[in-house]
Order: C-alpha cells, then structure tokens, then sequence
C-alpha cells in the first residue's frame, strides 16, 4: 500500500483552482476564447464559467506541460507511486484507445479479457487489431464476471506468442479485483505489456486497508475514472505508466491525437482539487468508507433473501477473485420472486434511493469516500425493509401464484411479469453474458468497415455482426463486429429488453447491423 506523506515546502504551490480563481478575480479583460468571457449575464450556467479558460499565458498547455499542469501531474503521480501519470479530459475511454494503440500497431494481435470495455474493442477497430480472447467466468452466486486468473493468462500466451500485450478490467463494474500482480509477472515473463483498465479503481491502493491498485501491483500502463469513485468532475481521468516496455513519446504522441486540442480548465482543475483532497483528507475520509461498510455488513447480515456480495460468501468456492471492493454493493434477489430490474424501481419508488445499476438478478449501489452515514443508513434500512416485506410473505422462487399476485400486488407491480421473471433466473446466471465465439469470423475492424445490410435481430441469427450489442451499463458488449450472432443472443436480448434493462446497438426499427454476404439477401 502506498501510504500518504505530507508535501514538501517546496510542493506546496497553489492548485489550478486556486490560480483560475484568483486570476478570474484580477483585472485582466479576457480578449480570448471562450466566448462566454466570464461575464455574468452570459445566460444561466454564467455561474460555472468564472474558471472556465483557454491557454493563454501563465495556464500551461495539456499537450506541452511546462508549468501548472506539470506540476499537478506530478501531484497525482507521487500520491499514486507510477512513473508517470497524464490528465485525460476525455475520460477514460481516451486513454484506453491510447493505451491499446501506442503498444500496437496495425495487424498486430492482442489477448484483452472478453469482458472489457466497448472501448478496447473501439481501439481493436482503429487500429486493425487481431483479438485473442480471455474468457473469464461467473461467479454463479450472483452472476457477475470473476477475476483474471494469471495461470491461464501464460497458457493463451505460450498458444499466441505474437500478442503484443495483454488488457484486462480490475476492478470490474460489480467490484471484483483480480490479482494483477500474477498477471503483470506472466505478461513480463513473456515480454508482453500489460494494460489494466481501472476505471472503477481509482481508489485502490492509496491509503491502508483497502486493497492493492494496479500500479503498485506493476501493470505497465493503467487507467483511472477519477469522477467514477473520488470526488472529481465526470470526464475526469488519469493514464498512468511504468516499467521500460512502453515507448512513452509514442504514447504522449496519441494522447495529443486522441484527446481534445482545446481541453478544459474546468476538469483540470477539478482533477488537482481531487488529488489535493485525498492528500489532506484521505485517511480519514477512507477509514470513514471502510466503516460504513463494515456497518452495513453487520445489519444486513440477517437478511434471509436478499443477499449482499462479499468476498467471503466466494472466496471458498474456486474463483479466481483476488479481493471484493467495498465500494461496491451487489444486493442480489435471486432466490426471490423478484428481478433486478424490479428491485431497482422499489428502491427508487419506495425508498428515494436511486441505484447505480440493475442487472438480470441483483441492483448494484456504488459507495464512496464522499457518501454520508445517513445515506449508508438509508440503504441498509431499506435492503432490511424489503428482505422483511419478502419474509412475511413467503415469496421465495417457490412461491405459489397466489403468493406471488399478493406481493405483487403489495409492491404495484405486475405479478405475471414478477412469476415470469423468477423461473428464468436461474439459467440466466448460469449462461454466460457474452458469446464464446472463438476468436469471431472477421477481426472487429473488417466486419465494422465490412459492406453491411440491416436485418432484424431474429434474422441475423448465423451471420456475422457488423456492430455492437451490449447491455448499458456497464458497457461489456454482448456481441463484437466479426463474430457470430447465436439464437443465445436473441433470446437474453428478449429477456433483458422485458426487464427493462438498457440494451444498445438496436436500432428504432429492431434492426442490426451484419456483414452483407453472399447468399442472403
């Protein structure tokens, strides 16, 4: 763990906040961009646009820091321990592409986890990328993505030895952390650069008792959402470097190509106010998490329904999971009569509390440093509410019809759709989301610039994707450009469209995109 110290005298300089401030509070007439010019009848988000600057003198520049901006990268490189580390004003999805494509160049192949971003798939596309595929499993007790397990990472490796790197996702969306240190000591055993996306990390390894992030577990480039878990402006990201496999002016090279030439001030300066927080408050503020947690364990442990995932309910059933990020609750009704999609709506309905995601059988809330005991609180009292509700009327997956109309009816829901939703639970978590198309017909960038027709999704069914279908979120894509589309597909489509849940890539007319070919028409 990398443990806080106190800046040095010399460090301590004012932030980018304060600097914007204090120079929009000068006497200075902006003759420059933005067009707003800070004047405060600029319309009625005038309030936000009092540090909102272009780069002009004394503000540095993103693409050539010399001064402010170097030095608040600096900043967040020593609270992290990399080598280096670069603001991403496009979000993390910026320094994925740049990260897959500084390490590759066109042709190359690539072994990534089959559970990553659509992102990395967006950076196979652009730069021509053959894929290796890693099938990670499911955990089956909440039907969620497991680890990484380093062992197999050597053995796909050892089978495709021209994969330039390797890029996986810790933590996932649902806050499983694989053992990065294991897959970072195989990637550089065979020679490979290892990316980890850890968008939903940016917390990890910072103070003690959480777990270890991916930069002290020795990933050679990774990537934080910085606004995902600490208090930073959304599009607010970090790209972070070690070790001598990358070649780092390539990378700065793309990151001027891929990130915006006119980066805003505004996120910037929030990155730096982030980083300046977790210097003077994070101890306290993650010992804070880590006891609410502990908190909210302890009252919804007697839940006899709803269940809540932890590492200790897995970590003896031969998953690959290396820890369970506290910042992440699961709150699972599968064996209920109930979906997810169900439990999403009560919780906001009946509870004011409003989720970051519903999936086939659980509701997912993401905590953070910043939240309240009372919101931890709400939440507990809530899950313990409706696990109350369910105990007192026996409506468990082997509810009768009678039982089920009479909860449904107490909750104001459609008791066919709650029957229906609980029989299918079962092979739902037991499939897994995405298709296991061994390396796909086409690589994504030739079925994406393929020649393509629009069909509906039941007549794709044996040809070859042309686009992306994936469940948002978390953005995991159920099918790529280039593999087979499977009546598996259409059928967990049907069923997620049923439960509400936001399914892209299909357009208005229930049409997708797929590679025209011979012999349909």
């Amino acid at each position: 763990m990398i443990k806080h110290k106190k800046l040095e005298k010399k460090q301590q300089t004012k932030g980018l906040y304060q600097t914007l401030s204090a120079y929009c509070a000068g006497e200075d007439y902006p003759c420059h961009m933005p067009g707003h010019k800070r004047n405060p009848d600029s319309g009625e988000m005038a309030d936000f646009y009092g540090i909102d600057i272009t780069e002009i003198d004394g503000f540095d520049n993103l693409h050539h820091p010399e001064g402010l901006i170097k030095e608040a990268q600096e900043r967040a490189n020593r609270l992290y321990g990399a080598q280096e580390t670069y603001y991403l004003v496009n979000g993390s999805t910026c320094g994925v592409l740049a990260a897959v494509m500084s390490v590759t160049k066109p042709g190359d192949e690539i072994l990534t986890a089959r559970n990553c971003h659509k992102a990395v798939y967006h950076a196979m596309i652009m730069q021509g990328l053959k894929p290796r595929y890693y099938y990670p499993e499911i955990i089956r007790e909440y039907g969620i993505y497991d680890g990484v397990n380093a062992e197999e990472i050597g053995m796909l490796l050892d089978k495709y030895p021209a994969c330039k790197a390797v890029v996986i996702t810790s933590p996932t969306y649902e806050g499983i952390i694989s053992d990065v240190a294991a897959v970072a000591r195989v990637a550089h055993a065979h020679g490979k650069v290892l990316i980890v996306d850890e968008a939903h990390g940016a917390h990890l390894g910072l103070f003690d008792r959480l777990r270890q992030g991916s930069v002290a577990a020795g990933a050679d480039l990774v990537i934080h959402s910085l606004h995902k878990t600490l208090p930073a402006m959304t599009q607010t990201a970090l790209l972070h470097v070690n070790g001598s496999l990358v070649d780092r002016e390539r990378l700065r090279r793309y990151l001027a190509m891929l990130q915006t030439s006119s980066p805003s001030y505004v996120l910037m300066a929030s990155m730096d106010s982030c980083i300046r927080f977790l210097e003077e408050h994070g101890e306290e503020r993650f010992a804070f998490l880590q006891t609410q947690y502990e908190a909210f364990c302890r009252k919804t442990a007697d839940c006899r329904h709803i269940c809540i995932g932890k590492m200790t309910d897995v970590s003896q059933n031969g998953y690959k999971l290396a820890a369970w990020d506290t910042g992440k609750i699961v709150i699972s009704v599968r064996n209920t009569a109930m979906n997810g999609s169900q439990l999403y709506d009560i919780l906001r309905r009946d509870y004011h509390l409003q989720m970051e995601m519903a999936a086939d059988t659980f509701v997912l809330a993401m905590m953070t440093v910043m939240d309240t005991e009372e919101g931890w609180q709400r939440l507990a009292d809530a899950v313990c509410a409706i696990d109350d509700r369910i105990e007192k009327e026996a409506v468990c997956r082997e509810a009768s019809e009678e039982e089920v109309s009479k909860y449904a009816v107490s909750y104001g829901v459609n008791s066919r759709e709650y029957k229906n939703g609980s029989a299918d639970q079962a092979e739902d978590t037991e499939a897994c989301p995405y298709e296991q198309a061994a390396e796909g017909r086409m690589t994504p960038s030739q079925a994406f610039h393929s020649a393509q027709e629009a069909v509906s999704l039941e007549e794709a069914v044996g040809r070859t994707a042309a686009g992306f279908i994936n469940l948002y979120p978390p953005g995991i894509p159920l099918i790529v450009p280039g593999e087979m589309i499977k009546e598996t597909l259409v059928r967990q489509v049907a069923k997620s469209r049923k439960r509400g849940l936001n399914v892209q890539g299909i357009s208005d007319f229930g049409t997708i995109p797929v590679v025209r070919e011979a012999g349909f028409s």
